[in-house]
């Protein structure tokens, strides 16, 4: 189980957003988060991530073998270089090329032989059929281009997770429905996808299994 979640309290700042969260996660599954804009999506998928604290008075708060009510600071840079990240607004370098926005990755996250670092992001961009695109900028891109570029960011460390936040926010419905496709075939290789959205449109197209949450509270659809 990559995710182990049982009565987790979130909070943002000083505030009770959902209370007694249960969540499972296993590989190779895909997971959706639905609810209204303010629900406390985004704020259980920052626990997640580590950038929000979980309270140590929950039963249990497993993450990627890590225990949340004791974890250190220092492991959190290893836990979320298992972990890609994607946001409704791309968070993509605007003064870079996409070749240069994921080799800062790879350079970041230790990578160090040319060779490898070029192979990877080649392998990554033709896996979202962006391969012809890694000498633009991002500006130059449409939304859903940009979509793929960051998911091609987020899957360079070949992550157990990927978490997204509202990824298709900010996209036609064509565009939509390209990226959803995309995170199913990421599932269905092995990687877990949380997706976090308020379009509930997709989930008839592609399920998987789906929580909600409404009201301060989170269950399980």
């Amino acid at each position: 189980m990559l995710v182990n979640y049982k009565n987790v309290d979130v909070y943002q700042d000083d505030t009770l957003v959902l209370e007694k969260v249960n969540l499972s996660i296993d590989k190779g599954e895909l997971i959706y988060i639905i609810g209204k804009v303010g629900s406390g999506k985004s704020s259980l998928l920052k626990t997640i991530y580590c950038d929000l604290d979980v309270q140590s008075t929950c039963d249990t708060a497993i993450v990627l073998g890590e225990d949340y009510k004791c974890l250190k600071k220092s492991r959190i840079p290893q836990l979320r270089k298992q972990m890609g990240l994607i946001f409704q607004d791309f968070k993509l370098l605007e003064d870079r090329t996409v070749g240069d926005n994921l080799r800062f990755i790879l350079h970041s996250t230790g990578w160090k032989d040319a060779m490898d670092i070029e192979a990877r992001i080649k392998a990554m961009l033709t896996e979202v059929g962006m391969e012809d695109f890694i000498d633009k900028r991002p500006y130059m891109l449409s939304g859903g281009e940009r979509q793929r570029v960051a998911i091609a960011r987020a899957m360079l460390n070949s992550p157990k997770m990927i978490i997204a936040d509202e990824p298709t926010g900010h996209l036609d419905p064509e565009s939509e429905e390209g990226i959803i496709t995309l995170f199913e075939e990421i599932s269905k290789s092995g990687t877990a996808v949380v997706i976090s959205t308020h379009r509930y449109q997709m989930i008839d197209r592609h399920p998987g299994r789906v929580y909600k949450c409404e009201n301060g509270k989170f269950t399980e659809v």
